[in-house]
């Protein structure tokens, strides 16, 4: 069970007794076994390089996964890694004496990735392209390094829809963070976990476990992010209609291609009338255009 004293994870310990976090942690672990196995995220005996930034959803990430490796269902190594960016005030031996505490194997990288950013991206402009590529270029190096197969990030469903919004009202496409992607090299993977975790069960799961939060003080310093704004349009969705960002986020698990407008997905030129398809696993069942 998931609440046994007698062999839980050093990063659990001190966990509530209450029913009410018994009941969220068992749900943020059902959620990311279901990820992990819907997208094919195991290959046994690997290493993953898991990606620790302090905040509470790498922080829950970091802790499920160590969860599910405790109790044999997770067959691959965790090494946890943060990249010290150089950002002024940064603490930087809250981590490192966190994950000693917890036993955690990990890494700490230090590259000094925001004197760059400050440096190249004009007044007024966002940061969080360019530092999420700077970021994004560090680990997969340090990943080849320490002969991991995969770098976890701690996106979770929310960030995922927020993408999706974001891509749609500013970039004129539909597309997302995927819960598993291979890099352009193509020798690494890149496996999102918490996909289909709410951010809302992150930040309770950290705050009960009164984890070391480390904010972001580089893009959270800046003031009307369109992802923000996406954020608060969601936010009030939500708001009106509870229940709804599950519902999106459902409908991103089952798109229809012959429903879209993508030639390059749907052949359009080669329906015909009178031909009725049938569904590949069901003889019996036309295919829903």
């Amino acid at each position: 069970m998931l609440d046994d004293l007698d062999d839980i994870h050093p990063l659990f310990h001190g966990a509530p007794k209450s029913t009410e976090f018994k009941k969220l942690r068992k749900r943020i672990v059902q959620d990311v076994r279901e990820a992990i196995e819907r997208y094919g995220m195991i290959e046994r005996g690997t290493k993953w390089l898991v990606c620790l930034s302090g905040g509470k959803d790498s922080y829950t990430m970091l802790a499920i996964l160590h969860e599910l490796q405790w109790r044999g269902l997770l067959p691959v190594e965790l090494l946890a890694c943060n990249l010290d960016q150089g950002q002024p005030g940064f603490p930087a031996t809250v981590l490192p004496e966190f994950l000693n505490k917890m036993g955690v194997p990990h890494r700490i990288e230090y590259q000094d990735t925001y004197s760059i950013v400050m440096d190249k991206v004009p007044q007024g402009r966002t940061y969080c392209a360019l530092c999420s590529r700077l970021r994004r270029g560090n680990l997969y190096r340090i990943a080849r390094e320490e002969g991991c197969s995969a770098v976890v990030l701690g996106h979770h469903r929310d960030d995922i829809l927020e993408t999706f919004f974001l891509n749609l009202f500013h970039g004129g496409r539909v597309a997302t963070m995927p819960p598993k992607l291979l890099n352009e090299e193509g020798d690494l993977f890149v496996y999102r976990p918490l996909a289909h975790v709410a951010e809302a069960d992150c930040e309770k799961f950290a705050q009960a476990m009164n984890y070391p939060i480390i904010p972001c003080d580089l893009c959270g310093s800046q003031d009307g992010l369109q992802r923000q704004q996406v954020k608060g349009i969601l936010d009030e969705w939500e708001r009106r209609s509870p229940g709804r960002r599950q519902k999106m986020f459902r409908a991103l698990t089952t798109v229809r291609p012959s429903h879209m407008l993508d030639t390059s997905l749907f052949d359009f030129l080669a329906l015909e009338r009178g031909k009725i398809e049938f569904e590949a696993n069901d003889p019996d069942t036309p295919r829903l255009r």
